[in-house]
């Protein structure tokens, strides 16, 4: 259990189309692969998750006859953002970077594949029920604390901390090892949210 007190590194869809030239590109995302790469050196355990949507997903604003992306529209689980077409399985966008350190990776976590739900957090569809059984594997092998890095921060990092806190995980963000899409004011709204929950905000350097 000794090596397990640093707690589960859990690597967020550091993907092409999150980064610069990407279907659906975070502002600076290819910046966190370094920090990211840094911060895998010094846990010896890890997990990735990887977006991995159908052609047609639902929701691809390319879906809904009419809408464009960055809108929304309303689904049988809430209200959803219409997204660009990114992460299509098997497609160059839908691939890790290729500078991300994923050889020690011990666990791949692949979401968003239901064509009629979306999947921001790395534990639960966007309907907060059907779990990604993330939860149950890290309770399995011993995990009481996850550390969370990668894009984007006021959504799938954001989703995957509200979450892991809701679950009874110490819950830490690394800051500089995240990028945010920031949409309207969602990055703001989403620190707000996660510190009201007992995320713990923190730098590479320090975490």
């Amino acid at each position: 259990m000794a090596d397990r007190a640093s707690g589960m590194l859990i690597v967020v869809d550091v993907q092409y189309d999150f980064c610069p030239g990407g279907a659906l590109a975070v502002p600076d995302g290819d910046a966190v692969v370094s920090v990211v790469n840094r911060l895998s050196g010094r846990f010896p355990h890890r997990v990735l998750t990887q977006d991995w949507h159908p052609a047609g997903h639902s929701s691809f604003a390319s879906s809904h006859p009419g809408k464009s992306p960055f809108e929304t529209t309303w689904m049988p689980y809430g209200s959803q953002v219409l997204w660009p077409d990114h992460c299509v399985q098997g497609s160059p966008g839908a691939a890790f970077h290729a500078d991300l350190d994923v050889d020690g990776a011990e666990l791949i976590i692949r979401k968003g594949f239901r064509p009629s739900v979306d999947s921001y957090s790395a534990f639960f569809e966007n309907d907060r029920t059907t779990p990604t059984g993330l939860a149950g594997y890290l309770r399995d092998r011993g995990f009481g604390r996850v550390v969370l890095a990668g894009l984007a921060t006021d959504f799938c990092i954001a989703y995957s901390a509200l979450d892991a806190r809701r679950l009874g995980f110490e819950t830490v963000v690394v800051t500089d090892a995240c990028r945010a899409i920031d949409l309207d004011g969602s990055l703001a709204s989403a620190m707000r949210e996660m510190v009201a929950a007992g995320v713990t905000l923190s730098v590479s350097e320090t975490v």
